[in-house]
């Protein structure tokens, strides 16, 4: 459930013209409901969930109804908070006025009550109320702008439940397996930076005095803050969610989906999740390899996703038994992986939107049993978490329905029936680890969490928090159910071998491309490598029902590369730029420095270019210390990073040699804006100031027009050329103009300009002004004048040249 624009008024199914015999063109209208009816679906979960016949009426019933919109308030909390006071203040009181034709008020959104600070929200009015009434109109416009700029993600609810259960806290390493479209991700980051901005801003108030720095007044957040929360980088989040996805493409909607978050502690990834590799740290000791451990894991795999029936209609029709058995195996392969990869003590999230125990408790059993038993990992009671969601306990008993639809109670009958009818043959594709202990299992499985979609008008999910109590060795998979000895070809992260060499990798990979794979499941995996933790684990792709897997090798192991081997398909995406850090010396980092004034404070050997030069052409990132010594550690190993870092620096047109040529891109603005001296510092305070800048594009600040800005008149008039810093410090007791900002601003000869897309200058506008105005382009229009009045070309080139520096639309 990615970020994706809330639809407006709809297409309107038209009556078309008439043609001959004057029959109606046909319309979408014309077409019937699709039948939301599947007797084997309908059979299944009523013999598994066995509900009282009034629960199994409002079962159906709520699953066959279409879901409640809900959408989610993102960013820091003081930001989200702010946009969700918006709502509170400006558009639920005229909602509320609504009444249907019968009197009856319209139900107004509702905040989500189990979800924290109530920045989840959703509405159960229907479409055709949406679209009749203005407040309404008001209202969905508000939503679609917030969304584009990343303020508002649409996320269904139970969706948002996973991330809440992790216990994530500042300073952590987390992995999100399979992680588009990025939803989930991104309250994942969020949760890294809790705090953060009002630590810093205690941080730097130590020495701002010393440092020439004018903070302003001390807000609460700040005197409140807790530096002990992420102490080692002067309160800077110091923590690393690596997201990754199976599918290179999938893994770039990542990327355009969290860059939003302006985070330099994100890191994307592009490997098949069953085989995800281990990733080198720096070590102290030479010949002993330190390895990436996990404090958090979320494992939210590949599923049938019934649960989702009431979003995709298709579900219906389409639903059959196969799904979720053939992807059983992959499910517990990405689970046991998750264990392996974390620390002791640390916690996996695992979730399905599948409510079938095949996906579900028979892969925690099974992945607990290949991991050791509960002496090495325990399911966490998480009933308490979240007060005011109703959910039920996981399932100690189920069934299974095989791929003909027939239903199994036991893997004895299974083996019974097929010693007996069938010629030994097992029926459907089951599997032993598909069913529950016939010993009864002492797996407190109830602690799982089941939430169905009649509890609280939700869409169904299981989700189940497990915590690894030490380590283990990993038994494999055809002797997961034969021993209960871990042997020598298990996998233990914490002996390494040496790395393997590229062409022992390759060799293990050609292997394991021709074994034979699955043909039902339609995201199934190939067997994951049983390696020690020094052993490189080749990157390969889950397969999927759409497209091959792909793998993800160095360009200096060229003997990895199989493109060219006859009857294979390509497995490689396009190949990405390296990540390559400056030298603290390098002459651009102190031109940037020395321009903005920047406090030695602000670390300078973060600094990261993507190309194979290394050199500054475009843009120049900013990461964190430990994405830094995790991308140069493993550079040549073969990992697929495809996303790090956040874009600090971009190069710009600049009018004279002395102006720097390197502008603060906006995503960079809020990590480095507390470092940059007075001398790049305009302080705006008033709203009408602001509103005047986010509506004109190139406003001229020549013969006079610097008067026109009021507060920061003088100073623009008077600050150096180039790009400075814009700071946002609101004055006054308006409601909507409470939230402090930084925003770049760029002064040319005769002119000023934000230096934001006009989206977010849009968004802006709606949100603190209510202004839906369309933005004025000055400078656009002073050429269209001047092309009317035909002067001089050469004349116009020239103002052309020195004032109109590109707008980020152009220039990124």
């Amino acid at each position: 459930m990615g970020k994706k624009g809330f639809r407006g008024k709809g297409r309107r199914g038209g009556g078309g013209g008439r043609g001959g015999g004057g029959e109606r063109t046909q319309s979408w209208r014309d077409y019937p409901a699709l039948k939301k009816e599947n007797q084997k679906l309908q059979e299944f979960y009523d013999s598994l969930l066995q509900l009282p016949e009034e629960e199994k009426t409002q079962f159906w019933d709520a699953l066959k109804r279409e879901l409640p919109n809900s959408f989610r308030f993102c960013g820091s909390k003081g930001h989200a908070l702010a946009v969700e006071r918006l709502l509170r203040s400006r558009y639920i009181p005229e909602i509320v006025k609504i009444e249907h034709q019968d009197g009856r008020p319209v139900d107004p959104p509702q905040p989500v009550s189990w979800y924290p600070d109530e920045l989840a929200w959703w509405m159960t009015t229907p479409k055709n109320v949406v679209r009749k009434f203005p407040p309404f109109a008001a209202f969905q416009k508000f939503l679609v702008s917030e969304t584009s700029v990343g303020n508002i993600s649409r996320q269904e609810v139970v969706s948002m439940i996973p991330p809440l259960l992790m216990d994530l806290r500042p300073g952590m390493t987390v992995l999100d397996m399979c992680a588009a479209p990025g939803s989930k991700s991104a309250q994942l980051l969020e949760m890294l930076h809790v705090g953060e901005e009002s630590r810093v801003r205690k941080v730097l108030r130590e020495f701002a005095k010393e440092d020439g720095l004018d903070l302003g007044d001390e807000t609460k957040d700040e005197a409140e803050a807790d530096l002990e929360a992420d102490p080692s980088d002067a309160g800077r989040a110091t923590g690393l969610l690596i997201a990754n996805d199976a599918d290179y493409k999938r893994g770039h909607l990542l990327v355009h989906q969290l860059k939003r978050l302006s985070s330099p502690n994100l890191l994307v990834m592009n490997h098949d999740a069953t085989q995800f590799p281990s990733i080198k740290l720096p070590s102290t000791e030479p010949n002993k390899p330190a390895y990436l451990k996990f404090d958090r894991i979320l494992a939210d795999v590949p599923c049938s996703g019934d649960g989702t029936a009431r979003k995709n209609a298709n579900l219906w029709k389409d639903w059959q038994p196969g799904s979720a058995l053939g992807l059983h195996v992959t499910q517990i392969r990405i689970l046991v992986r998750a264990l392996q990869l974390l620390k002791v003590g640390g916690r996996v999230v695992y979730s399905t939107c599948s409510m079938n125990p095949v996906e579900n408790e028979s892969i925690i059993a099974a992945a607990i049993e290949r991991c050791g038993g509960l002496d090495n990992v325990e399911i966490v009671d998480s009933s308490d978490q979240l007060p005011g969601l109703v959910r039920r306990p996981g399932l100690k008993e189920w069934k299974i329905m095989d791929k003909g639809g027939r239903i199994w109670s036991s893997w004895e009958e299974v083996e019974k029936f097929a010693k007996e009818s069938n010629e030994g043959v097992t029926p459907g594709r089951l599997q032993p680890s598909m069913f529950p202990n016939p010993a009864g299992t002492n797996l407190p499985l109830e602690r799982c969490m089941r939430v169905y979609p009649h509890l609280q008008d939700t869409g169904g999910f299981f989700i189940t928090v497990l915590e690894k109590k030490s380590e283990f060795k990993a038994k494999p998979e055809n002797e997961a159910k034969e021993t209960s000895q871990p042997n020598e070809a298990s996998e233990n992260l914490d002996t390494p071998a040496d790395e393997a060499k590229p062409e022992e990798s390759s060799a293990v990979e050609e292997k394991k491309e021709d074994e034979t794979m699955d043909d039902a499941s339609p995201a199934a995996s190939k067997r994951p490598l049983e390696t020690d933790e020094g052993t490189e684990v080749p990157a390969k792709k889950a397969k999927t029902g759409e497209e091959s897997s792909a793998t993800a090798t160095p360009v200096s192991a060229p003997t990895t590369q199989r493109e060219d081997r006859p009857g294979k398909p390509k497995r490689n995406g396009p190949i990405e730029e390296p990540f390559k850090y400056l030298d603290p010396d390098h002459p651009t980092i102190q031109n940037i420095k020395e321009f903005y004034g920047l406090s030695s404070r602000f670390p300078t050997n973060r600094y990261m270019v993507r190309n194979e030069m290394g050199e500054p052409a475009k843009a120049i990132y900013y990461t964190t210390a430990l994405m830094r010594d995790i991308l140069t550690e493993n550079e040549g190993r073969g990992l697929k990073f495809i996303h790090g870092g956040v874009r600090m620096f971009m190069k710009q047109d600049a009018p004279s040699a002395e102006v720097c040529r390197w502008r603060i891109q906006a995503e960079g603005m809020p990590i480095l804006q507390g470092y940059v001296g007075e001398t790049r510092i305009v302080r705006l305070r008033k709203k009408e100031t602001l509103h005047k800048l986010l509506i004109e594009m190139f406003p001229k600040i020549t013969d006079g027009g610097w008067e026109n800005f009021e507060e920061i008149g003088e100073r623009v008039r008077d600050i150096g050329m180039g790009c400075c810093v814009l700071r946002v410090e609101p004055e006054g007791d308006d409601q909507e103009w409470q939230e402090r900002m930084a925003l770049p601003l760029w002064k040319s000869i005769h002119s000023l300009n934000l230096m934001l897309p006009k989206e977010d200058r849009s968004a802006m506008l709606l949100r603190v002004f209510n202004d839906t105005s369309p933005l004025i382009n000055i400078s656009l229009q002073r050429k269209e004048k001047k092309a009317a009045e035909e002067q001089p070309q050469e004349e116009e080139q020239q103002e052309i040249d020195l004032e109109d520096i590109p707008t980020p639309e152009g220039s990124d």
